[in-house]
């Protein structure tokens, strides 16, 4: 693999400052960022991202190209939890194999937008649509993970299960309803909605993202010593499935001709693993999975090894598919 491509990785100041919040916390500085700011920031990331993919959703329409890949991305945001939770199963119990599963089933918002900033550094095009895809994958893995509990465990424990509670958690939770609704948006307002909004859904954006991963890199470091909880077990696999799934996702690519850009968004998205809308949803409805394990492997473990390994070497395979 060209180490180049790391280097240039690394060297991106938004990943530089996910390092420097990391680093803050191994030498015990007071350095934190107030809680609303990295609420609000996470808004306005989410909010950019779908309202720039609304627009350029406009300008494609609905080809054959974006159904295909809207299609691809249900399918594996449904696969994913399905395959991992048999191999979680074979040391885990199901509660917790169902939940992790369905962390990993589902999405990182932020290590797409680290992939479109390292697509964007380096020159290559991708299609806006692709926040479409982004926003289809969020909610899958929820569901898939909530059946798989129902299915692997006892009937002895009374579940206090509600499904209307599932359902509204998975889609209308403020994460997917901010990102969907500024998807619908940016269609409905287009070119004309991004002249208007341009100053401040991109002149600010990159800004806005490089405080956001200080504040990650302070909240992964927290989270490291969670993973003494997990063991060698849940960490390999935090490294090794990402690859898989990231590999499973060029071969679909490929299959149904995304062009290069679009096929590394596709399989960062297969690859990442969700810190925010599923762990929130499992904490409501399978109290019995222990939040260290999915948490601290999908946070402290995966996103990093994406923004830093993960993207530059998914772009590798692609370049090798591709040529």
């Amino acid at each position: 693999m060209d180490v180049s491509l790391i280097l240039s990785n690394i060297l991106n100041p938004p990943v530089l400052f996910f390092f420097l919040g990391m680093t803050a916390i191994f030498v015990k500085s007071d350095l934190e960022v107030p809680p609303p700011i990295p609420k609000l920031f996470s808004l306005y990331l989410l909010f950019a991202i779908g309202f720039k993919g609304g627009v350029e959703l406009a300008k494609s329409g609905l080809s054959q190209d974006v159904v295909l890949t809207l299609l691809a991305a249900i399918v594996m945001a449904c696969f994913v939890p399905v395959y991992t939770f048999f191999i979680l199963k074979l040391r885990l119990d199901p509660y917790n194999a169902a939940a992790i599963a369905a962390t990993y089933g589902s999405i990182s918002a932020v290590t797409f937008i680290t992939a479109s900033s390292f697509l964007q550094q380096l020159g290559i095009d991708y299609d806006g649509y692709m926040v479409a895809a982004l926003a289809l994958m969020e909610s899958p893995a929820i569901i898939v993970g909530l059946i798989l509990v129902n299915l692997y465990t006892s009937d002895e424990v009374e579940r206090e299960f509600s499904w209307s509670e599932v359902l509204r958690e998975a889609f209308l939770n403020g994460s997917v309803f901010l990102l969907v609704g500024s998807l619908l948006i940016g269609v409905l307002t287009g070119e004309h909605g991004w002249q208007v909004l341009s100053p401040f859904t991109q002149d600010m954006f990159y800004g806005v993202l490089t405080f956001f991963l200080l504040d990650m890199g302070l909240v992964a470091a927290r989270r490291i010593k969670d993973l003494e909880k997990t063991g060698a077990f849940l960490i390999s696999f935090a490294i090794l499935i990402p690859i898989v799934n990231a590999a499973i996702g060029l071969l679909i690519a490929r299959v149904i001709g995304m062009p290069k850009g679009d096929a590394l968004l596709f399989s960062v998205l297969c690859a990442s693993a969700s810190y925010i809308a599923v762990p929130a949803a499992m904490r409501l409805t399978v109290p019995e999975a222990n939040p260290s394990f999915y948490i601290s492997t999908a946070l402290a473990v995966t996103f990093p090894f994406n923004i830093i390994v993960g993207i530059p070497l998914y772009l590798y395979g692609i370049n090798l598919l591709w040529s």
